[in-house]
């Protein structure tokens, strides 16, 4: 159980975040508060309010960001994007939710079937969902939301991304610390800040050795997220010159050996192929790994919904890459089928929350099933339309990039959009096999989608700020007359 220290700092972050807000320009405010918290907040610890979503360290980082930008700052931060498709794919993900409550009205039973007769005795059951349960509902899914939204306004010019690229450079470089700690004294800093251990220890048992954890929720977020950072050296180091270039490039071979270290194939496969396409490839390829990436996530979910995904194959050849590999692939598929079977019975709007959506035993309801891909957590619990309104806010950005980048010279594009694209594009593929959405992927979703609306619609968040320059000049010179107008 987490210890008072942990509940305290959850407590205690909006005020870290007032005082990064007071003392950091806006974007380096935006950023360590949403990556501060989901890197050194306690996983787990929650504070479970009547009506509202659970806050923890994905939610109250991002609830804090936004509030501050919005109410305290006055800041504006729009939830709609300019792109028609997007608006509709927000408007989706946050009414879709009104179908599942509507449609799971009735509670789950779980009754001893044999040798009972003539009585049933139920021995377990899952509460229906009510009108009360879809302001919660609506609530956690506007709060997955906010890093996008504030990503998409405020880290989506050129210079904004620079900044976003360089804040994960940072910040992998800072974490890499406890990481190496955690590689050579085992993952132990969580039980000791925290008080408690937070998934499975035998899971950080990797190769005679250990693979980090510190305060994420598995070593696969962690691994995940240096192969962000990693990227995003390799990003710095090739739009720099001079001695800044040999920095970034030194930083960049650093943390390709702390990714090693973290003993994830998955992430390790990502970082062989990316850093290079990072350092030397053309925008354009690396939009079309970001894509091809992109649409294999998308797609893939629906090929193993009709059966057509050829796992045996699959596993055979993982048994010949690494028999342990290929065990917890095969692990991994069966727990697949098995919550296939039971999203079928409820395909178009899931099975909400509470559970509902889990495999259980008839009796007992005793959960039987183990779900790891965000991907069958999502079509389980909303359905059809929820899965394809996550997974279009998710990869719609890289098509949209796509399209505007490939109209433009190379010197017109920022250097920093494509190596984005691709982090988010990693985050995709991993989502099939792990849950390892974070606020930090919507950052770079929302920076990318940005990107990309900037490019279409040139000016389209500058006016109001030419505006307001322009008087705040005039003002200064002594002039009272307004403009006629603003171009």
């Amino acid at each position: 159980m987490p210890n008072a220290l942990a509940y305290l700092m959850l407590i205690a972050w909006p005020a870290v975040a007032v005082g990064l807000f007071q003392r950091l320009s806006l974007q380096h405010a935006i950023l360590w508060t949403i990556i501060g918290g989901y890197l050194f907040l306690p996983p787990i610890a929650v504070f479970d309010l009547p009506l509202v979503p659970d806050m923890d360290k994905d939610s109250i980082p991002s609830v804090v960001a936004f509030v501050i930008c919005v109410y305290l700052l006055g800041k504006k931060v729009e939830i709609w994007p300019r792109q028609p498709i997007m608006r509709a794919l927000v408007a989706l993900f946050l009414g879709s939710v009104i179908a599942t409550v509507l449609t799971n009205g009735d509670p789950i039973i779980f009754r001893v079937l044999e040798d009972a007769a003539p009585i049933v005795f139920p021995t377990y059951a899952l509460p229906e969902l009510r009108w009360r349960d879809l302001g919660s509902v609506m609530i956690n899914q506007l709060i997955f939301l906010l890093p996008f939204f504030l990503g998409r306004r405020y880290l989506s010019s050129e210079a904004q991304q620079k900044t976003l690229v360089m804040t994960l450079m940072v910040a992998g470089l800072v974490y890499s610390i406890p990481s190496l700690f955690e590689v050579r004294f085992s993952p132990q800093l969580n039980t000791w800040i925290y008080g408690f251990f937070q998934h499975d220890f035998s899971q950080t048992i990797r190769q005679g050795g250990f693979r980090p954890i510190v305060f994420l929720p598995h070593s696969l977020w962690l691994a995940l997220f240096v192969l962000m950072t990693l990227l995003s050296a390799t990003a710095l180091a090739r739009a720099a010159d001079g001695p800044d270039k040999r920095r970034f490039a030194l930083a960049a071979v650093y943390l390709f050996g702390v990714l090693i270290l973290c003993k994830s194939i998955a992430s390790l496969v990502y970082g062989l192929i990316f850093t290079p396409f990072v350092a030397m490839a053309s925008y354009r390829w690396q939009m079309r790994l970001a894509l091809a990436l992109g649409i294999i996530a998308i797609v893939y979910p629906m090929l193993r919904n009709f059966g057509v995904v050829p796992v045996d194959a699959i596993l055979a050849k993982a048994q010949a890459f690494s028999p342990e590999r290929a065990q917890s692939l095969g692990f991994r598929f069966t727990n697949e089928g098995l919550m296939l079977d039971r999203a079928a019975e409820k395909p178009w709007f899931g099975w909400g929350g509470w559970g509902r959506n889990l495999v259980r035993h008839s009796e007992t309801g005793e959960i039987v099933s183990i779900p790891d891909g965000r991907w069958i957590l999502v079509f389980g619990t909303y359905g059809w339309v929820g899965y394809i309104a996550e997974m279009g806010l998710l990869a719609g950005p890289l098509v949209l990039l796509w399209s505007e980048i490939r109209k433009r010279a190379p010197a017109d594009v920022s250097p920093y959009a494509a190596p984005l694209a691709l982090m988010l594009a990693a985050t995709l593929v991993d989502m099939l096999l792990n849950a390892t959405l974070t606020p930090v992927t919507w950052l770079c979703a929302g920076s990318v989608l940005g990107y990309a609306e900037r490019l279409r619609y040139p000016g389209l968040f500058e006016p109001k700020r030419a505006l307001f320059e322009g008087q705040q000049a005039m003002a200064q010179q002594g002039m009272t007359n307004k403009p006629r107008s603003v171009i």
